[in-house]
């Protein structure tokens, strides 16, 4: 019978080996990271046979019955979330660490330090701030928060891989050469990977990815124009998803469910999972 993980702590070596492996990834080739919201959804894209995994807190907000981007998840709940993903998969695991959970550099650098505790290997720091009266920190403070995060990772004893991300162009701010300006900005403070979802095209991606000397992540999944190798041939180094896998699985039961309410037929179940393949999945893919 496989062995099913149930510890959140993650033994040094394991840790260590796990951390090594990402941040190899980023020399490359391009590769995919998709973006689990729980155990189950770690344990089924574990088993798809990709390297890595990476948090929503999207997902993790829909997950929650909340809105995402407006600080209605706690740090506790994100770290409790990455405790589970880590402990239902053998793959590294990065965390989506939002602005940081808190005004103060100082609570940025701790909630590096407790995401590594729960077994994240890498993480990323936004400049939104969750306010709509200011959704994005200026320049000074967001550098200074980036600094603060690469500090924490720095101080910890395996090879964390900061991601520092510019929200402009998800939060109404097309303005892509600020966009730049802020991953320069950040690649200076440290930062291992720059990330600017919202890109609105290959060439912006091109562009951004011209502009800097780290890996650029590319957030996909809003097109399906767009494909790994168009997005490898612009610079990216890795693509996430984002929310998009967890939008996907809720379209599909809210689709199913209004089925049922509006036509009361069961139409939806063709083509589904099975019960017993449903069980299958939640065994342990290392197992």
């Amino acid at each position: 019978m496989p062995t099913v993980r149930t510890s959140t702590t993650l033994d040094p070596a394991d840790q260590r080996s796990r951390a090594e492996a990402f941040a190899s990834l980023h020399e490359g080739p391009t590769f995919v990271i998709p973006n689990p919201w729980d155990a189950g959804t770690a344990r089924l894209f574990t088993r798809m046979g990709f390297p890595a995994l990476t948090t929503t807190s999207g997902g993790l907000a829909l997950a929650l019955g909340r809105v995402d981007g407006a600080n209605q998840v706690t740090r506790e709940e994100t770290l409790a979330n990455i405790r589970a993903i880590v402990s239902a998969t053998h793959l590294p695991v990065a965390a989506d660490l939002e602005s940081g959970f808190g005004p103060d550099p100082r609570d940025v650098a701790d909630t590096i330090r407790l995401a590594a505790e729960a077994g994240a290997v890498g993480g990323s720091i936004e400049d939104a701030t969750g306010d709509p009266s200011r959704p994005i920190a200026g320049l000074d403070e967001a550098v200074r928060r980036v600094e603060a995060a690469v500090a924490a990772a720095r101080a910890l004893p395996f090879r964390f891989t900061l991601t520092a991300r510019a929200e402009n162009f998800l939060y109404g701010r097309p303005d892509l050469d600020d966009t730049i300006t802020r991953l320069q900005a950040y690649e200076a403070a440290g930062a291992d990977v720059l990330y600017a979802p919202g890109l609105p095209d290959l060439e912006a991606i091109r562009t951004v990815c011209g502009a800097v000397g780290r890996p650029v992540n590319v957030l996909a999944g809003g097109s399906d124009g767009v494909t790994v190798a168009r997005l490898a041939a612009a610079g990216a180094r890795r693509v996430s998803l984002g929310s998009a896998l967890a939008r996907a699985a809720f379209s599909a039961a809210f689709a199913a469910a209004q089925e049922i309410a509006e036509q009361g037929t069961f139409g939806f179940s063709r083509g589904m999972l099975t019960y017993a393949e449903m069980n299958a999945l939640g065994a342990d893919p290392a197992g």
